[in-house]
């Protein structure tokens, strides 16, 4: 029995290195979504929708852009079902990403279902390898920090309501872009192989920005990524 307790001991130790730097990332970018949850908060409320409603939505959602897309296609007078269709576009953009996750998710079907929700945009990225897969530990970890940094940003965003000036005044609203840029240019790093690929998503999707709306444009601009994707696999 001791020599199994100190089997254990190392392999123990072992995880706890390999999730430590997944951990850490995620501290990083927490900070960045915990700053986004406040204006989303806000926003949302001064939107219309009630805060409880809002803390729901990002319990279960986790996913700023759609969440900001949802709210704003209400705020504007688009209806519900316009609001959700916009949502739901921009969140398309996970079926290309779980695609590229899917060898490094472990178990059976329920398993690889429950550790899929850590595909989120900030964690994605870091988990980049330069030969084309993703490194689980890094996933995770970076997604299990981020979630409640998000979740309790938007609660006290919601239930403060400040005056979504403030966040105008302070720069907070440069935050999103700067984040998604942050991201672009880290995958960029770990995979120059998709250089290509995603200049020509960012020209595609500035084009379609003249003649649709948000989500139907990023729909049409994820295009070259989905066909690198398909191309990757099929090699």
């Amino acid at each position: 029995m001791p020599h199994a307790l100190h089997r254990d001991r190392p392999c123990a130790m072992k995880r706890w290195d390999r999730w430590r730097d997944g951990l850490l990332i995620g501290v990083g970018l927490a900070a960045g979504s915990f700053a986004m949850a406040l204006t989303f908060g806000a926003t949302a409320v001064h939107a219309g929708l009630p805060a409880f409603a809002v803390v729901v939505m990002s319990l279960v959602t986790f996913s700023g852009s759609a969440q900001f897309a949802f709210v704003t296609a209400l705020a504007s007078g688009g209806g519900l079902v316009p609001a959700l269709g916009s949502a739901s576009l921009i969140n398309l953009r996970f079926v290309p990403m779980a695609a590229a996750c899917s060898q490094a998710l472990r178990g059976g079907p329920w398993r690889r279902a429950v550790e899929a929700q850590a595909v989120v945009d900030g964690s994605w990225a870091a988990a980049q390898q330069p030969d084309g897969s993703v490194k689980r530990d890094t996933l995770i970890p970076a997604t299990l920090v981020q979630w409640p940094a998000w979740v309790t940003g938007t609660a006290i965003g919601a239930y403060a309501a400040p005056p979504t000036t403030i966040f105008y005044r302070l720069g907070l609203d440069v935050i999103f872009p700067a984040f998604f840029a942050v991201l672009l240019v880290d995958v960029i790093r770990q995979r120059p192989d998709l250089r290509i690929a995603m200049a020509c998503s960012g020209l595609l999707t500035a084009l379609m920005l003249w003649f649709l709306p948000a989500g139907p444009a990023l729909l049409v601009g994820a295009t070259p990524a989905l066909l690198t994707v398909r191309t990757g696999r099929s090699a």
